[in-house]
């Protein structure tokens, strides 16, 4: 009633600042006296009813006065500017904020008597919200001047901003379209006077509600979509229920996107919520073992509608220093939900780089450190890493769409081949300043102590062998040759470098091969331990011929050299690498070995097996190793070995399984065992092979462990297949529990029935219990190079003590093969008591030095 009559300029001084502060207060009061008396409230106590109703009333008529109030400035000023109704934003963004929290929190203030309250409720929301939106209104009229940098103005403008964004927190879950309206406004406000509040905006309080915000309405779908998943009947009320959230999903997500463009050099302490913003969101969405369980068509449209703005967000931010150092921050330790999300940001990432300029290429795949507790590792080192960490997602598998090609549909494809792929595509686009980065990553991938990543860098690096050209191959396998070398023992490590060798050397053209066979000649025994691991099928005819002659030369003169030594056990390192050479040379190109070299290596295998006993074999890990190497070679030669030496070798394998060996020796049992197949065993030799043959295998098919028991599931198979000898098949059945397994095996029966639904729990209960066992090893821990001589484990030295027990062992086989000719042979040689004289009195002398050791 008495603006009309007042001068617009001079309201804020004559009317707003004198009565709003009064409204306040006043409207606060009322809000107290109704939370306070609400309790009393029932429909037998008219008084306080009458008390409440009456409270609401006025505070309907109090939004009123100042909607009124609004309005007058909207309709007498074309143009406004704050400064002149300072105290009106301010003060009606309290009761608009006030009014909506009252109304929220009403089933609680009110308990089970809000029906007595409720329409005038109703009526206070409803002038609530046309007071914000008669504000909302009035502030889009307001002129502020972008070349003055400070004055109330600004403040101002940046308390109503904030001051929406608190209001929004109340409406989420009250009314959809109003909290979308009112973040519009928020996002259009902050654009509009961008110049001049850029710097004053709490920009990390808005990049948080709204990433709180697009959460709140994805899950929300997701919980729509899995409830129209699970129902049988289409609701269509449901569906559009779950179209109109979607579509709110998506406006949160365009105005992340919008807000991010404009003012992403302000947002260096909001980095984080955006990247656990993308990896919350693929967390919960298929393929992701965390994922809600909706059907493929409510996929495909949230996709549609929804992710596919997360795309352009990452491009924003690709070049942006913050966000690389949290994607890529060497102690990021994110829970088992998120590694696999993890995972695909990274990938996305590569996808994107080949793109950008070299610097931002360099930003992303070169290591930093910027202080002493904040490192950033590469992009190539963090992909790694991110893949060992998803198992689960590895072992089911998951699969995720794959690339389009030309004139082929397009077929799902598992993690493994989406990374692969992805990592083979970004090395084709690798700047040349950034090699140096990339072996480093490849060689550290392949020196893990995680198979399935040590797998994922060699396909990797083979690509790149096919890629680049025969000079860079041939460089890359002298490189791994000479790693090789180097390596102080045997180690995970070596094992993995020594299955790149053999990859990359069928990569190199024949005149590097030749080069290579000059570098590290087959005819020097040191060079050894490198052919033991390269296939002779990489090499031309004429070139396998020559290196097999030169190899299988040196590794029986080596054998030879042995057998005429001392045989100590510190000297059976260097044999069981001949050894390894020469069943390299059988595995891989048996039928380049001509018949003189066959007899040859037969005859020193022969040799060397006599020395072994089982006492040794059991005890000693090298001579077990040399056992499980001269296995596979008998087991080659096998129609040609003398029936006594293979009565002998069935013998000992029999005696040691009861003693319980490792199971590499177990396993090197079965090549040889199931080599028998293709032999017909004379009749005169049967009763001492055969009952043998079917305990061999009675004891390892009984074993628990898996591994072994598929292997001998296969080696048993083969051997029944090919065997002249039926009737030992079913004595090595000693069971009926064995006859069951065999059987399976055989009709590929047996397996555990288990849904979808219960094997991906599973892998998620196996994945979090890995994820606990190592939870100790720090992410530094888990991504420094292998390199490091910690890493490898030391040659191994045999102890003294064992050196003492392998002599002794020689001295007493010798005294029983003496023993055993005394009685068989008869009268001995007249010279044979002299000598055990001799030894006699230096056994007496050994003793006395003991002593004195002693």
């Amino acid at each position: 009633m008495f603006l009309p009559h007042m001068n617009h300029l001079t309201l804020e001084q004559t009317f707003f600042s004198q009565v709003l502060p009064k409204t306040v207060k006043l409207f606060d009061d009322m809000v107290y006296e109704l939370t306070s008396q609400a309790r009393g409230l029932s429909s037998q106590n008219l008084e306080i009813q009458t008390t409440l109703r009456n409270i609401l009333q006025t505070m309907v008529q109090l939004l009123g006065a100042l909607t009124g109030c609004v309005q007058h400035v909207c309709a007498t000023q074309e143009s406004i500017i704050l400064e002149n109704i300072q105290s009106l934003p301010s003060s009606v963004l309290h009761v608009i904020k006030s009014t909506f929290v009252h109304c929220k929190n009403s089933e609680s203030v009110y308990s089970g008597r809000l029906h007595l309250v409720s329409d005038l409720l109703q009526a206070l929301f409803k002038e609530a919200y046309s007071l914000q939106k008669q504000l909302m209104e009035l502030l889009d009229m307001v002129c502020m001047d972008p070349s003055v940098d400070e004055n109330d103005d600004i403040l101002n403008m940046v308390i109503v901003i904030h001051s929406l964004l608190d209001i929004c927190s109340v409406i989420s879950s009250m009314d959809h379209a109003f909290h979308a309206n009112t973040w519009k406004f928020i996002i259009k406000q902050s654009l509009k006077h961008q110049s001049i509040i850029k710097s004053r905006l709490k920009h990390k309080d808005i990049i948080t509600s709204l990433c709180e915000d697009i959460l709140f309405s994805f899950h929300s779908c997701l919980h729509l979509a899995e409830q129209m998943t699970q129902s049988d009947a289409q609701d269509n009320a449901d569906y559009r229920l779950f179209q109109k959230t979607l579509k709110l999903c998506r406006f949160f997500a365009n105005s992340l996107l919008h807000y991010t463009k404009e003012f992403l050099p302000f947002l260096s302490d909001s980095c984080c919520n955006l990247h656990q913003l993308y990896l919350q969101i693929h967390s919960k969405f298929p393929p992701s073992l965390y994922a809600t369980r909706i059907s493929k068509a409510h996929q495909e449209e949230i996709a549609g509608a929804f992710l596919v703005t997360l795309d352009p967000l990452i491009s924003q931010l690709l070049t942006f220093q913050p966000f690389v150092q949290v994607v890529l921050d060497s102690r990021l330790d994110l829970p088992c939900e998120l590694q696999f999300p993890q995972c695909l940001l990274l990938v996305v990432v590569m996808d994107k780089l080949p793109f950008q300029s070299k610097e931002v290429q360099t930003l992303w795949c070169t290591d930093s450190q910027a202080s002493e507790t904040t490192t950033r590792i590469s992009l190539l080192k963090a992909i790694f890493y991110s893949f060992e960490q998803c198992s689960g997602e590895l072992s089911l598998p998951v699969h995720l769409q794959g690339l389009k090609s030309k004139g082929k549909a397009e077929v799902a494809v598992t993690l493994y081949q989406h990374v692969c792929v992805h990592l083979c595509t970004f090395i084709t686009s690798f700047h040349p300043s950034l090699f140096a980065e990339l072996d480093a990553a490849l060689l550290n991938a392949v020196l893990s102590a995680n198979m399935i990543t040590s797998l994922l860098a060699m396909d990797a690096w083979c690509f790149l062998a096919r890629y680049g050209t025969a000079e860079l191959c041939a460089h890359h396998v002298t490189i791994v040759a000479h790693l090789i070398k180097s390596c102080p023992g045997e180690c995970y490590q070596l094992i993995n470098l020594s299955i790149l060798l053999k990859r990359l050397f069928f990569f190199m053209a024949p005149p590097h091969q030749l080069e290579f066979i000059h570098k590290f000649s087959p005819q020097e025994a040191e060079n050894l331990p490198l052919w033991q691991h390269i296939s002779f099928q990489a090499l031309p005819a004429e070139l396998r011929k020559q290196t097999v002659h030169e190899v299988s030369t040196v590794g029986t003169t080596e054998c030879r050299k042995w057998l005429s030594s001392s045989r100590t056990l510190g000297e059976l390192e260097s044999l069981n690498t001949v050894l390894s050479a020469l069943l390299t040379i059988c595995n891989s190109a048996g039928e380049a070995l001509d018949t003189g070299k066959q007899t040859a290596i037969m005859e020193v295998v022969s040799q060397l097996w006599a020395f072994l006993n089982i006492k040794q074999v059991a005890d000693q890990p090298y001579i077990q190793q040399t056992f499980s190497l001269l296995l596979p070679l008998l087991g080659f030669f096998i129609q040609t070995l003398d029936p006594k030496l293979i009565v002998q070798v069935v013998t000992l394998q029999t005696s040691l399984l009861k003693l319980e060996p490792p199971d590499y020796v177990r396993l090197a049992m079965l090549d040889f065992v199931s080599s028998l197949g293709k032999l017909f065993i004379p009749e005169a030799i049967q009763d001492r092979i055969l009952p043998n043959l079917s305990c061999i295998f009675a004891l390892l098919l009984a074993d628990r462990s898996w591994l072994l028991e598929q292997h001998t599931l296969e080696a048993f198979t083969q051997f029944a297949e090919g065997t002249n000898h039926e009737e030992i098949v079913p004595q090595c059945l000693s069971s009926e529990e064995t006859k069951n397994k065999v059987v399976s095996f055989l009709e590929k029966t047996g397996f555990v029935d288990e849904t979808e639904a219960a094997k991906v729990e599973r892998v998620k209960q196996e994945k979090g219990i890995f994820w606990e066992r190592f939870a100790n090893v720090t992410v530094e821990e888990a991504k420094r190079s292998p390199l490091q001589p910690y890493a490898k484990r030391a040659r191994q030295e045999f102890p003294w003590e064992e050196e003492y027990r392998s002599a002794l062992h020689t001295i007493a086989g010798a005294l029983e093969a003496t023993e055993s000719l005394l009685q068989k042979k008869g009268p001995a040689p007249a010279w044979l008591l002299m000598e055990m004289e001799a030894l006699h009195e230096r056994m007496d002398k050994l003793k006395r030095y003991i002593h004195t050791l002693g």
